[in-house]
């Protein structure tokens, strides 16, 4: 999901950096047995050895966190490089079977797992996960990269991907204009939502800057974030994991879209939505051009930076008085080519990001998320008054109150930009109607899921 796949966590603690110190020396590939789509079990501990190695990475345009914990990783094991290549999150998700086959990466930023199981594309990582203890983990931070191998819903069965970090997604808001309209906190409804928007149009403040053009728009996260708000988020699990007999085609979804409508009509939008990238987005919102902004923690360090002070976020507010908040919550998710060339020193990296001091620091001050990882120990510490002390924030209560979904995006690797992203892009234009949003997309999906 942006990241997008971003997208949604989330108890997460620390362990020592004497836990993650490998207790065999074998190098990648060095004939200690790999995991492979059979989830053959390890006898020790991978490492990255101690002979030079060059790691192959594909990664996604315009977020820094994976490049900072690889440069850090490179600075604790020096005879560890990285060879990085960089696209758009639409041009990776299109990429990806193909470069998975052709010229597979030790790892590499996934779009959705479930075509690429089933095509045998990715390593199976359930003896890593059993040899340095991933699946002590709390089972929520897991579940979404989860499949049976050859296919099927997700959720259960082998781990086929890990996380960086567990971000959460609800609405940045800019303190000055919120200031301006008389926001004093952050609103307890949808209904108290509703009326600061219509007051942000007559004070001719933008009430809401949203991305939607390109091949991934950015209207899926306003979009789910009212489904949470009409409905519970069971079923939209449901679908993204592709449990028989589950659609998105339901009347609190319809509620949703026609509420997504709604906003559209009054004006709520900036006019170039569906002109705008991502890019532009952040651009805006950072110069000041609207009020609020749907999008993910994976921004709140770099809010921080660019808006000290100045920034705000919450959960999207529920539909009733009372109720339970629910986001959007994901790991940002990186896998590995089923015939990667360098799969130890890889599952290496992807345990010592969760459990090596220095990179969860990084997780949080440059994620603004939270790091994946065993749920028994302490965050690292956040000024308070932050952004990204309040994304933190917000994730527990999402995690407390059970209402954490996967992204809509994320229920086949083409649903995105396929589907979802054309047919909301046709609702903002007035060429399509709620209603028959909703039976497009799951039209689509039962294509692409076969059933």
């Amino acid at each position: 999901m942006p990241r997008h796949d971003r997208h949604r966590r989330i108890a997460i603690g620390l362990v020592t950096l004497a836990a993650t110190l490998p207790v065999a020396c074998g190098g990648p590939g060095s004939g200690s047995p790999q995991s492979t789509d059979t989830g053959t079990t390890l006898t020790e501990r991978p490492t990255c050895g101690k002979e030079a190695v060059t790691m192959s990475g594909y990664f996604e345009t315009g977020f820094p966190m994976p490049k900072a914990l690889t440069d850090e990783f490179s600075k604790q094991f020096p005879n560890v490089k990285w060879d990085i290549r960089e696209d758009q999150f639409a041009v990776i998700t299109q990429n990806a079977p193909r470069v998975l086959a052709d010229d597979p990466p030790d790892l590499m930023r996934l779009p959705q797992v479930s075509e690429l199981v089933k095509d045998n594309l990715l390593k199976n990582l359930d003896g890593y996960a059993k040899v340095f203890g991933w699946n002590s983990w709390p089972a929520s931070q897991l579940a979404q990269l989860r499949m049976k191998p050859g296919g099927g819903p997700r959720g259960e069965g082998s781990l086929f991907a890990m996380g960086l970090n567990f971000s959460v997604t609800g609405v940045f808001y800019n303190k000055t204009l919120a200031e301006r309209i008389g926001m004093s906190k952050p609103p307890a409804t949808l209904a108290e939502f509703d009326d600061l928007l219509t007051k942000a149009r007559q004070a001719n403040i933008t009430p809401i800057v949203q991305f939607n053009g390109g091949a991934t728009g950015g209207f899926a996260f306003p979009l789910q974030n009212l489904m949470a708000a009409y409905g519970e988020p069971g079923p939209i699990n449901n679908w993204i994991f592709q449990k028989p007999g589950a659609t998105i085609d339901l009347a609190s979804n319809q509620k949703a879209a026609q509420h997504l409508a709604g906003w559209i009509k009054a004006g709520y939008f900036d006019r170039d939505a569906n002109a705008m990238d991502y890019a532009k987005m952040m651009s805006k919102f950072q110069a000041g051009d609207g009020l609020f902004m749907f999008n993910g923690d994976w921004e709140s360090g770099s809010l921080d930076k660019q808006m000290p002070g100045k920034v705000g976020f919450f959960p999207f507010p529920p539909g009733t008085t009372g109720g339970a908040a629910a986001a959007m919550s994901a790991p940002l998710t990186f896998g590995m080519a089923a015939n990667a060339k360098h799969a130890d020193c890889a599952a290496f990296f992807l345990d010592w990001v969760a459990t090596n001091p220095v990179a969860r620091r990084i997780a949080v001050d440059v994620g603004g998320s939270h790091p994946m990882g065993p749920a028994d120990g302490p965050m690292p510490q956040v000024a308070p008054g932050t952004v990204t002390a309040e994304t933190l924030t917000a994730g527990a209560k999402i995690s407390q109150d059970n209402g954490a979904m996967d992204f809509i995006a994320n229920a086949t690797g083409a649903i995105y930009a396929k589907s979802w992203t054309p047919q909301l892009q046709k609702l903002f234009a007035g060429e399509q109607t709620p209603e028959g949003l909703l039976k497009s997309v799951q039209s689509d999906y039962q294509g692409q899921v076969g059933r």
